[in-house]
């Protein structure tokens, strides 16, 4: 049986799905004012905020709990996921060659799409930390 974090974690992600191609689309709007480079910067940074936001939300709210190690997992999960929608998608759906998307892999042109890999991928877990925190805080 899947623990209910888990199924609940995977709901998550896919709504994940509809912020990401939004935040895409809003790039438009502050790329007639930057470079490619800083609009991509831009972009990336708004949806690590957003990943987290949602996170913390979804635990603070969702009554569901789990374990420190389960809280990893569900982030690599989402991170496993991420890639795959990303490359898959990309490709077959929008016809970006492989070059093309492996680019924003590229930290040292200044691509930080991994910045956005990591906070998905460490989101569950640390928001689960500082709900915990807070929560214990309260109740002393």
């Amino acid at each position: 049986m899947i623990p209910k974090l888990y199924f609940y974690s995977l709901g998550i992600w896919v709504l994940f799905i509809i912020p990401a191609i939004l935040n895409c689309m809003s790039g438009g709007l502050y790329a007639p004012y930057t470079d490619e480079l800083l609009t991509h910067q831009i972009s990336s940074v708004i949806f690590c905020m957003l990943i987290f936001a949602v996170t913390y939300v979804f635990l603070k709210y969702s009554g569901v709990s789990g374990t420190s190690i389960q809280f990893i997992y569900v982030g690599l999960m989402w991170m496993r996921l991420t890639v795959s929608f990303e490359l898959f998608f990309g490709h077959f759906v929008i016809g970006y060659s492989w070059q093309h998307l492996l680019y924003d892999y590229n930290i040292f042109e200044g691509r930080i799409w991994l910045l956005v890999l990591i906070v998905t991928a460490t989101s569950p877990w640390l928001a689960n930390r500082m709900i915990g925190i807070s929560t214990n805080k309260i109740s002393q």
